[in-house]
């Protein structure tokens, strides 16, 4: 079993920035693909990004890519989302997500484990 705990989320105005952290219990945490979501109210979860189980491989959706920064630290079991020029459509409950392997695959269903989920408000 693995716990993940989201943490960093919070008000910023557009054009800032947040770090989040994804903190996970378990000694197997360096084996597993790490996924970050959003869910907007009323709106259905979405794939953010995702990095391989040594970092050597990152995927993003389009509408964050070149602004937002997926990485890991496997000796600190925690998982990283650097978000920079943040805009008010970027505004949901973030979440991390464990998936033990597999082709890249976007999906919410392929991932196993789930935080709790972390809430981003960005103000205009």
């Amino acid at each position: 079993q693995v716990q993940l705990v989201e943490s960093g989320g919070g008000l910023v105005q557009a054009g800032g920035s947040l770090r989040l952290s994804c903190a996970a219990s378990g000694r197997t945490f360096s084996t597993y693909i790490v996924g970050w979501f959003r869910q907007a109210p009323g709106k259905e979860r979405e794939f953010v990004a995702s990095i391989s189980w040594n970092g050597d491989l990152t995927y993003y959706a389009d509408s964050v890519k070149g602004r937002f920064t997926i990485s890991r630290d496997n000796a600190k079991n925690t998982v990283y989302l650097q978000m920079n020029s943040l805009k008010p459509e970027d505004t949901a409950v973030y979440y991390c997500a464990l998936k033990s392997g597999g082709p890249y695959n976007p999906a919410v269903n392929t991932y196993t484990y789930w935080g709790q989920g972390t809430q981003v408000t960005v103000s205009s």
